[in-house]
């Protein structure tokens, strides 16, 4: 197969789909791959590097998109780029259609095959290819509330680990996930007392044998959210539901009722936030305010880490990339329940639930669609 890696375009993104040790991959095994003029750059990959891989560079994205059989990014297609995408190519990448009904009424449009890294599961029914970003960006989480926290950026003043004789932050993180968890372990880390939030027993029982004496695994429920964010120097946002909309779970009438200064980070803005006042930020302005409360929702969190984030998401994403490569993608789906599971829009039709469900579009099962096309 014919494999385009594109360079992203979406603000402050700096991560790039594939490594140049990934190409070397791909092309011992056949597969040609096609890499956009300074598609690595930002993640300190030169064009000479992914050449001597065996990648062919290409000037345009226009063309990696005309010659490519399927093509990656990581981030969703921008606007400029759906009348480049044509039927039937396969398109590789975040989507996070849920958050956004523009771009998924536009790949409907286009015909495409939009596989989603963040729907795909493994044997485990876990998320393969979301976890090595949602391990970014919890860290990251944890690491930008205390920077926000500095009165010098807006917040309260203080340090998130106090010193002897000054107490610590508070910092609530709502969801016991991976993201979650990972935000916990900083902030622990960093020395503040940590109220962390699930609704599974089991998993809370998992965290309070695996966290640090510093974190307090509970129960979560709005009656405990509304208590605690009044107490809290820091909240974090780091619920998911598979495919579909975050809930929103810290209301603006919430807001009115913590400490002015205080700072939410919203690490779900990519599935629509799930704080009431929320809305995406970059990383050009990270931040705003609402009724004193300093807001951080940048919705690629780990573009500002690229060499990290990109040599992670590689080795998440090659197997399936090389997977896909490997056959037509009926075949690839209809034997790999996984991937199937990462096809949310294909020929026209929504092939995931959640995102049918959130803009009330017809859903059309995978394996109904298979039936359907030669």
């Amino acid at each position: 197969m014919i494999v385009g890696i594109l360079k992203e375009i979406k603000t402050e993104e700096n991560r790039v789909s594939m490594t140049p040790a990934g190409v070397e991959v791909m092309t011992a095994k056949g597969h040609q791959v096609l890499v956009e003029s300074l598609a690595g750059v930002g993640s300190g990959f030169s064009n000479e590097a992914y050449q001597a891989a065996g990648a062919e560079i290409v000037a345009t994205a226009a063309e990696v998109y005309a010659r490519s059989e399927m093509v990656m990014h990581v981030k969703e297609p921008q606007p400029s780029e759906y009348e480049l995408i044509r039927p039937g190519q396969i398109v590789f990448t975040y989507f996070h259609f849920a958050a956004c009904e523009e771009l998924t009424r536009a790949m409907l449009k286009t015909g495409a095959i939009a596989i989603a890294y963040e729907t795909i599961v493994d044997a485990d029914n876990t998320l393969p290819l979301l976890t090595p970003m949602s391990e970014v960006a919890g860290r990251m989480a944890a690491q930008q509330a205390a920077k926000y926290s500095e009165r010098a950026q807006g917040g309260r003043g203080i340090l998130l680990g106090g010193v002897p004789g000054v107490p610590p932050a508070n910092v609530l993180v709502i969801g016991g996930g991976v993201v979650g968890t990972h935000a916990a372990q900083m902030a622990c880390g960093l020395g503040a007392k940590v109220y962390l939030l699930d609704t599974s027993l089991n998993r809370l029982r998992h965290l309070s044998e695996v966290m640090p004496k510093n974190c307090f695994p509970m129960m979560s429920s709005p009656a405990t959210i509304r208590d605690l964010v009044q107490q809290a120097d820091v909240v974090i946002g780091a619920v998911l539901v598979h495919g579909a909309k975050a809930p929103k779970l810290v209301t603006r009438e919430m807001l009115k009722t913590m400490k002015k200064g205080a700072v939410l980070v919203d690490i779900a803005i990519d599935q629509g936030g799930c704080f009431e006042t929320s809305r995406p930020t970059t990383h050009t302005t990270p931040t705003y305010e609402v009724d004193g409360i300093l807001h951080y929702c940048v919705a690629n969190m780990p573009g500002a880490v690229p060499l990290t984030s990109t040599v992670a998401l590689t080795n998440a994403t090659l197997p399936y990339a090389a997977a896909i490569a490997a056959e037509d993608w009926r075949e690839v789906v209809r034997k790999h329940a996984g991937i199937r599971a990462g096809v949310n829009v294909a020929c026209g039709k929504v092939t995931y639930q959640g995102v049918a469900e959130a803009f009330g579009l017809e859903y059309t099962p995978v394996d109904q669609l298979l039936i359907s096309i030669p």
